[in-house]
């Protein structure tokens, strides 16, 4: 392990909380600081191993310190998009853009890593359209043309502002084309093989993912012997694995648990932005009261969010109207830190609608324990909504069940669910207004949007393209296929042996967990 010199960063949005003697309780089964072991908990599994099927944030948190991508962030301060794997590239024209790898990147099992396994993964994401994250990569690649064993070009859909961005984010990861076609992607899902600074151990399912050092990384040293990340859906069970020295970190420590963790001196609450938005996707089909826009204006207007954020996130979330928050390129100012909290106007708007001679009756699905405090928020969001009329049926669901849900479309007039944007870009999280991907969840389509969203994702004038963002954003406010609710903070509980400097888009990269003593 690199010796490294303690330094715990601050940079200007995250706040670390003061600590003081507490008990400790003694139920751990094991302490990992003493062997080189990082251990960390969050409330969900890994799905699966399949980095292009995959839009699940827990499971990016394993599959990211796994495998490698053409570009990576580079560093939480500054997010700059610069190279991983990719050693020289240029522009050719608006439709071709030139690469070259580095030499020597191998697979865990020693395979190189070569230019047919960038078109290999690349064409995948962008031409197999039962793959999820093939919403992102098609609209842009068209296809990826190996030139030799390092060298390669990626023909794009036109011009590509985005292009470098998208090679960034999850779902790019380079995947071992000879191993996949010798063993088959179910042999894969049990035995995968990356590039990264962590090589595959064994899953335990609904347990934990064990990985081990990659000795042959080409980036360098590595900085833990062992990374153990346990799956542990209870918070409150988190925190006690915290407090006995069972687990190094975890993630979504909820306000109701701060105290536990400041008042051992050993420990820490980290907190800091993310890119991610709490909404609540709306059915606006014509089977669904939610159809009705004087409906979901009513529901916009009965949400006091806040309550949700003072009140119930004690702090960790801050109001918008926007899917975009304000660090990502494209945010619109306008619909930052605001809200339009009016439940009597809400009640006008129920009896001029459709529905003002019925019972207003509709279901909401939350997830609980995936987000900070989401099912209080729920249950307070349902009690806000009955106060202006609307009866709500809520349904609480598991982790894994919401997302079998969001994936198979199968929610209901609203679902609460929290949105990242891994590419801190508006023309990400915008993509889910588009048309092809709106119809499926929100029954949506607005062909105004459809064109500036189209437009500005091959607009080359930066200018241009952040003013076409900011109109969909408007439209969007205003229409409502999704309730915007609020930006939540990540809160992360530590050892103070240990130092973390977050990403706002949500990575977490083991080898810059570093251990202090």
């Amino acid at each position: 392990m690199r010796k490294k010199r303690f330094f715990l960063v601050l940079f200007t949005a995250l706040v670390i909380f003061g600590c003081s003697n507490s008990d400790v309780t003694n139920t751990a089964d094991e302490n990992t600081n003493d062997d080189n072991t990082l251990t960390i908990a969050q409330g969900a599994d890994l799905q699966s191993f399949d980095t292009g099927d995959n839009r699940h944030t827990p499971s990016d948190v394993i599959l990211r310190n796994m495998f490698n991508r053409l570009f990576k962030r580079d560093n939480p301060e500054s997010m700059e998009i610069v190279p991983e794997l990719v050693e020289d590239y240029e522009m050719v024209n608006e439709n071709t853009w030139y690469f070259k790898l580095k030499e020597g990147v191998t697979f865990h099992n020693g395979d190189p890593l070569t230019a047919e396994d960038v078109e290999f993964t690349l064409n995948r994401v962008a031409k197999d359209d039962e793959v999820s994250e093939n919403v992102y990569f098609g609209p842009v690649i068209d296809d990826v043309n190996v030139i030799d064993e390092l060298e390669f070009e990626i023909k794009t859909n036109g011009p590509s502002p985005t292009l470098l961005t998208l090679l960034s984010k999850s779902g790019s990861d380079i995947l071992p084309k000879s191993y996949i076609e010798e063993v088959g992607w179910e042999e894969f899902g049990e035995n995968p093989v990356g590039s990264g600074p962590y090589k595959y151990v064994n899953w335990i399912k609904d347990d934990r993912v064990v990985l081990e050092e990659n000795e042959e990384y080409f980036g360098g040293d590595i900085t833990w012997n062992e990374v153990v990340i346990r799956s542990i859906p209870e918070s409150s069970t988190r925190v006690s694995e915290l407090l006995a020295g069972g687990v190094d970190m975890i993630m979504n420590v909820p306000p109701s648990e701060w105290d536990r963790v400041n008042d051992d001196e050993d420990l820490t609450i980290i907190k800091s932005p993310t890119s991610r938005v709490m909404t609540l996707i709306a059915r606006t089909g014509e089977n669904y009261i939610t159809s009705d826009p004087k409906v979901r204006e009513a529901i916009d207007l009965a949400i006091n969010k806040e309550v949700l954020t003072n009140q119930i996130l004690q702090g960790s979330g801050i109001p918008l109207r926007t899917r975009v928050v304000d660090a990502s390129f494209g945010a619109n100012p306008e619909l930052q830190n605001t809200l339009v909290y009016d439940p009597e106007r809400a009640k006008q708007l129920l009896e001029e609608s459709d529905y003002s001679d019925s019972e207003l009756e509709l279901t909401l699905q939350s997830p609980q324990g995936r987000y900070l405090m989401d099912s209080e928020v729920a249950e307070m969001i349902a009690n806000m909504l009955s106060e202006v009329g609307i009866k709500v049926n809520l349904q609480m669901m598991e982790s894994s069940s919401l997302s079998n849900a969001y994936s198979s479309a199968e929610n209901e007039e609203l679902m609460l669910i929290g949105l990242g944007d891994p590419m801190m870009d508006a023309s990400y999280s915008l993509n889910h207004f588009h048309s092809d991907d709106a119809i499926r969840l929100m029954d949506y389509s607005n062909s105004e949007v459809d064109e500036l969203f189209d437009s500005a994702n091959s607009n080359m004038d930066s200018d241009e393209r952040e003013k076409q963002y900011q109109k969909i954003q408007e439209i969007i406010a205003e229409e409502r296929p999704q309730i915007l609710l609020y930006s939540e903070m990540a809160n992360y509980g530590t050892n103070l042996s240990i130092s973390l400097t977050p990403y706002i888009n949500d990575e977490i990269r083991f080898n810059d967990i570093e251990k202090v003593n």
